[in-house]
């Protein structure tokens, strides 16, 4: 009997053919004046850590769904590898283009993986609804949009070039906010958007993955690593008990709910990442810890029952109250953070309005690029050549993969 499910046979290896030999043309033909450079040993751990933060641990993380799994981290491991490689070929062509002056080799997949951060965040809100077509045209889009982005902050904001990277979260989560917009909402009837106990228990074991290297992730563009990591793990304590203190006072019966340790745990790793390296004492650290667990927690009432349903957005993962809103409140601390740095370091105190001023534009320019390209891109993801998966065919992995009938029963 013929498969209800259309076939993806041609078109995706097809793309992922033409993008390796892309890639490998890449590493074959390399740009002119790019020697492999020194990769230093004591950088290979927190690299490490990364690495299994952003494949492990999103990788269970995106396993929400009843029956999604095996695309939650399926695809997210597919997307890594692609996108690194991509990341990479962007570098090189901002470099071709002299707009970007880099050196080339492991620092290079360092930014990479930390770059890809952001197109993981997004798959999160898109998650269930995107085919793997679209997901690699979306990894390939947002990954150049988020280099120019990054561009834009440090030469003409000023924002140090380590600190555009914090920018993942940002930019990750509105991109994928606005991507998912473009999609057209689940039948009211479709029950496959739910999660059960086993996936939220993987889900989990992939938020503790991420929870335990996110100091690693915090630090590892730093020079001066220890004291980045030491204001993250701080954050990340604080912000994980008031997870469950917050859970259970606004559950109805006080009883924990795993969504809220789902997301507020990590926000406080969030909300630290752009000021951890500035944070002068340990209790500055607690306290964006804990403001970042309530803004998670708060958050995600007032929008799962205000502003998502009149915006029709349909955010799978949360992304938008586990990285999107504990990242505002990151990046708007650091800019009363800065300015108290600068008025300690007795620096040239007329110029505290245009450090003001840079830092939220930086901001203001990060969203406002990852909401409006992030629905041209939405757009051109629903085009008929994606071959863009029906509505009743949502969250569900026999589109994709082979499954046995005791995993869709269970």
């Amino acid at each position: 009997m013929p498969s209800r499910y259309p076939s993806f046979r041609c078109s995706v290896p097809c793309l992922i053919l033409l993008l390796q030999a892309l890639f490998l043309s890449r590493a074959f033909f390399a740009f002119p004046g790019a020697p492999v450079s020194y990769f230093p040993p004591n950088l290979y751990p927190a690299f490490q850590d990364v690495n299994h933060m952003v494949i492990f641990g999103f990788g269970f993380f995106l396993m929400v769904l009843r029956r999604y799994g095996f695309s939650s981290t399926g695809f997210n491991f597919l997307l890594v590898v692609l996108g690194v490689q991509c990341s990479f070929l962007v570098e090189d062509l901002l470099k071709l283009l002299r707009i970007q002056h880099n050196e080339f080799g492991m620092q290079s997949l360092v930014r990479a993986v930390v770059s890809m951060t952001a197109v993981v965040i997004s798959t999160g809100a898109v998650l269930g609804k995107a085919n793997p077509v679209q997901l690699i045209v979306m990894t390939l889009v947002e990954l150049i949009i988020f280099h120019v982005s990054r561009w834009i902050n440090s030469t003409f904001l000023e924002v140090p070039e380590n600190l555009t990277f914090m920018h993942v979260h940002l930019f990750g989560a509105y991109f994928g906010l606005a991507v998912t917009s473009c999609f057209p909402e689940p039948p009211p009837g479709l029950d496959k958007n739910r999660s059960t106990p086993k996936s939220e228990l993987f889900s989990v074991l992939g938020t503790v993955f991420v929870w335990v290297f996110w100091p690693s992730f915090n630090s590892i563009l730093l020079e001066s690593r220890w004291e980045a990591a030491l204001s993250t793990c701080l954050a990340l304590a604080v912000s994980a008990v008031a997870a469950f203190m917050l859970s259970a006072l606004t559950s109805k019966d006080g009883k924990f709910r795993m969504a809220h340790i789902h997301s507020a745990v990590l926000a406080g790793g969030v909300t630290i990442s752009y000021t951890a390296k500035i944070i002068q004492y340990p209790w500055i650290a607690m306290i964006l810890g804990l403001l970042g667990s309530v803004i998670s927690i708060l958050g995600s009432h007032c929008l799962q029952r205000c502003f998502n349903p009149p915006l029709k957005l349909q955010d799978t993962s949360g992304v938008h109250f586990t990285f999107g809103l504990p990242a505002v409140l990151g990046a708007v601390a650091a800019v009363p953070l800065r300015v108290v740095r600068e008025i300690n370091q007795w620096s040239d105190l007329s110029s505290l309005g245009y450090l003001t001023f840079f830092e939220i534009g930086a901001i203001c320019q990060t969203i406002s690029t990852a909401l409006i390209t992030g629905l041209i891109t939405g757009l051109i993801l629903n085009i008929k050549l994606l071959k863009a998966v029906h509505v009743s065919k949502y969250f569900d992995d026999q589109f994709y993969w082979e499954v046995s009938f005791q995993m869709i029963s269970d």
